[in-house]
C-alpha cells in the first residue's frame, strides 16, 4: 500500500510518517531529502523542477513491488504531483490512501515553521513567508484530511491507520 502525506511544510506530514514508518516498518520517502540532495549534487540550488517527484515515484514504484508498505512525504501542491502519486500505486497495482495534513491554527503553524530544526545536513527549512506564499492547488479528489491543531501527533497516527486497515480489509 502507498500512503501519500501532503500539504503545507509545517503542517506535521513528517512527524507523523515517521510515526507509520516505524510503527508499521514502512519505507519512508521524503520529498525534502531528495530535493536536496539533487539540489546540492546539479549545483542547481532550489530550481529543480519536477526531478526530485520523478526520482521520489521511481524508488517507491521499486519498493512497491517489493510488497512493502511505503509513506511518501511530499507537499504534493499541485494536481499532477498527487496524480502522478497514483499513477505510481496503480502501476505497483497497490492500494493507495491520500491523506492532507493540515495546521487550521495559523498562530501554531506558524510557530512551527519558524521554531523548527531540521534533520537532514545543510537543508535551511521554508520561512513562514515562504509558507503562506506557497503554491498549493486546492483538493479536488477524495482524501482523509488530518489537522494537527486539534491532534496529538499520535491521535493523528491513528486515524491514517484506521483508514489503512479499512482499506487493506476491504
Amino acid at each position: 500500500m502507498l500512503v501519500i502525506l501532503s500539504g503545507l511544510p509545517g503542517t506535521g506530514k513528517t512527524t507523523i510518517g515517521k510515526l507509520l514508518a516505524a510503527k508499521r516498518s514502512g519505507t519512508y520517502v521524503r520529498m525534502d531529502e531528495i530535493e536536496h540532495a539533487l539540489s546540492r549534487a546539479t549545483g542547481l540550488g532550489h530550481d529543480i523542477g519536477p526531478a526530485g517527484y520523478i526520482v521520489a515515484f521511481a524508488i517507491a514504484a521499486s519498493n512497491l513491488k517489493l510488497g512493502t508498505l511505503l509513506i511518501a512525504d511530499s507537499v504534493n501542491p499541485v494536481l499532477e504531483s498527487r496524480q502522478g502519486w497514483r499513477d505510481v500505486a496503480r502501476g505497483a497495482a497497490v492500494r493507495f490512501v491520500e491523506v492532507e495534513v493540515v495546521c487550521s491554527d495559523e498562530r501554531e503553524h506558524e510557530h512551527r515553521v519558524v521554531s523548527r530544526t531540521t534533520d537532514i545536513a545543510g537543508f535551511t527549512p521554508p520561512t513562514w513567508s515562504s509558507v503562506k506564499a506557497h503554491d498549493y492547488a486546492p483538493w479536488i479528489s477524495p482524501r482523509l484530511v488530518v489537522d494537527t491543531a486539534l491532534l496529538s501527533p499520535e491521535a493523528a497516527l491513528a486515524e491514517v491507520e484506521a483508514v489503512i486497515d479499512t482499506i487493506s480489509a476491504v
